[in-house]
């Protein structure tokens, strides 16, 4: 049996009656006095505290999707690799309304449907961090967003100059995106030994990479277009912009528009559908319906009605009216967070242990094993030293010179050693460049050019995350 002792802060603002705050403190040195049982059963103590604690920490979510990514490859180069090709290839789901049909593969699924919902949360970040976050202001968002632009630009030149003029000059997009969750794993592996301004300064331009991710799809990887569709899922989206401008909060509302209007449409469009998953992120409400004195008022007051009603100890239960009081807690609780923040939180854990892992399964399947006579490829040395040297060049190399120029300053704490072991980490590339590689090249014209450019990815991938983690300790432990 734990006990466990509940604390309240009381925060004194200046403009706070002193009579009112005297109060608030006795209330809060009486409630902070109470104790509360709570019973725990084996269950709880083996399975699912162990696996709440795992989910929680922000390396988990990497280590997941390192495993799925391990099984793929396993599976590409094993005596089931065309059975396993085929489960995610072959097998199709579809739907069919009057003369309209929607049928695809497994993994045509994966990309088109389980992605959208990443790419959801990804936009819901970029909101936050355009809103309220280190985008925010040109003063915090300019060396990370320049950062971003020279890991974008640099990767791609170097992927040009080996396969410029040939059929697979379309993919110069797979080396520019960072994976956010692999680099930031490895980031917060190495804990105290890297600053803070660290890893914001990775996840900031994590970020704004993502952002020139989405734009780069939505410009250079959409096929043909129907212009009929994307004007429905535009006018669609625009229906959302008015609903969240008039304060229509409900996020069931958000959703059916977002799926049953913008997705769908865009799907049909040609325009990758991804794209209308950003588009309904960035339309969801990010202000609460309580502002903050409003809520702390209640919130008091709605534990001080909690601590008058005569408790129940002879059942394992709160009472009626106790529930009652909880209930009204929950709900004022809800009110103010912003819909985009409930959703990210309660989305997070889907898309890294679900949705990223899936994805992983279907795309990964990478044979790294070369034929007799064979050799590696262009596209495969484009995209790999796209990544590793492109990567390093663009955001390290440009970030220092802009430093050394004093265009911008060095954010505190971090120092050459360390950005050059953030360039690093911003070669892996495995979750964002799988999904362009997808998009870049035809199978049916060239079959060839998917593996090749996966296995540049885990080669560059591999390697920047090891490089870089060495570059951080080493730098840290000099410190």
């Amino acid at each position: 049996m734990n006990k466990v002792l509940i604390t309240y802060n009381v925060v004194i603002k200046s403009d706070w009656d002193l009579s009112k705050i005297k109060g608030k403190i006795i209330f809060a040195n009486k409630f902070c006095k109470m104790t509360h049982k709570i019973k725990t059963t084996p269950v709880d103590k083996w399975v699912a505290e162990p696996i709440n604690r795992f989910m929680k920490k922000s390396t988990s979510g990497g280590v997941v999707l390192f495993i799925a990514a391990l099984i793929a490859i396993f599976m590409a180069n094993s005596q089931w690799a065309e059975q396993y090709a085929a489960f995610w290839e072959n097998n199709h789901i579809g739907f069919s309304l009057n003369n309209m049909v929607l049928s695809h593969s497994f993994k045509e699924w994966v990309n088109d449907g389980l992605m959208a919902i990443f790419f959801f949360v990804v936009g819901l970040e970029l909101k936050r961090e355009l809103t309220t976050g280190e985008l925010s202001s040109p003063k915090k968002a300019m060396l990370p967003i320049i950062a971003a632009i020279g890991g974008m630009v640099v990767p791609a030149l170097v992927y040009a100059v080996f396969n410029a003029g040939t059929d697979a000059a379309h993919g110069w997009g797979i080396p520019m995106a960072t994976d956010i969750a692999f680099a930031l794993g490895v980031l917060y592996l190495l804990g105290d030994k890297v600053p803070t301004s660290l890893k914001v300064f990775l996840t900031a331009l994590a970020i704004a990479d993502d952002l020139g991710a989405v734009l780069v799809i939505a410009i250079f990887y959409t096929s043909d277009l129907s212009l009929v569709n994307l004007g429905i899922g535009l006018g669609f989206f625009g229906l959302l912009i008015i609903s969240n401008l008039i304060g229509i909060k409900s996020t069931i509302y958000y959703a059916i528009i977002g799926i049953g209007g913008i997705w769908l449409a865009f799907l049909l469009s040609g325009v990758h559908a991804t794209i209308a998953a950003v588009l309904a992120a960035f339309a969801i409400p990010s202000t609460s319906r309580v502002n903050e004195s409003y809520f702390v008022d209640k919130m008091i007051k709605l534990k001080e009605r909690f601590l008058k009603i005569d408790p129940n100890d002879k059942i394992p239960a709160l009472t009626g009216e106790q529930m009652d009081c909880v209930e009204d807690m929950r709900s004022l609780t809800k009110d103010a967070l912003p819909a985009s923040i409930r959703l990210e939180h309660s989305m997070h854990s889907f898309v890294s242990f679900v949705v990223m892992p899936v994805f992983a399964l279907a795309n990964a399947a990478i044979p790294i094993s070369l034929g007799e006579g064979e050799t590696i490829s262009y596209v495969t040395v484009g995209v790999a030293l796209g990544l590793l040297i492109g990567k390093v060049l663009g955001v390290s190399g440009l970030t220092a010179l802009l430093i050394r120029l004093k265009v911008v300053p060095m954010p505190e704490g971090m120092n050459y050693k360390n950005l050059l072991g953030i360039g690093f980490l911003a070669a892996i590339g495995f979750t964002m460049s799988l999904f362009v590689t997808e998009l870049a090249f035809d199978v049916n014209l060239h079959p060839d050019f998917p593996d090749q450019a996966k296995l540049g990815i885990l080669i560059a991938s591999g390697l920047g995350g090891i490089i870089g983690y060495v570059f951080l300790a080493l730098a840290g432990r000099k410190k």
